[in-house]
C-alpha cells in the first residue's frame, strides 16, 4: 500500500476461470481478492526493482572495469598467445 495510505479503485477484465481460481486462493489465504492482487503485484514489482538494481551494479562494474594487476597496461603481445 502507498505510504500515503491512499487507495485507487481500478477495472479489472478477468477471464471467468481465473477468477473463480483466484477467489479461491484469496479465501484459502484469508484474504480478499483485492487483497491477493495487491501482494502479488508488490511482490513483481519489488523483485522487478531488486532485478534492476542488480543489473545497474553490474553495469556498473563493467564500466569501472577489474584490476587485473596490470594498472591498464597490457605486458604482453597479442601474438605471444597466438604462436603456434
Amino acid at each position: 500500500m502507498e505510504k500515503d495510505g491512499s487507495t485507487r479503485n481500478i477495472t479489472l477484465a478477468l477471464p471467468d476461470r481465473l477468477l473463480r481460481r483466484a477467489r479461491i486462493v484469496a479465501v484459502e489465504r484469508r484474504t480478499s481478492l483485492s487483497g491477493l492482487l495487491r501482494e502479488v503485484l508488490e511482490d513483481l514489482v519489488d523483485r522487478d526493482d531488486g532485478t534492476r538494481e542488480a543489473r545497474d551494479r553490474s553495469v556498473t562494474r563493467l564500466q569501472d572495469g577489474f584490476d587485473l594487476g596490470t594498472r591498464g597496461k597490457a605486458r604482453w603481445i597479442r601474438d605471444e598467445f597466438h604462436a603456434r
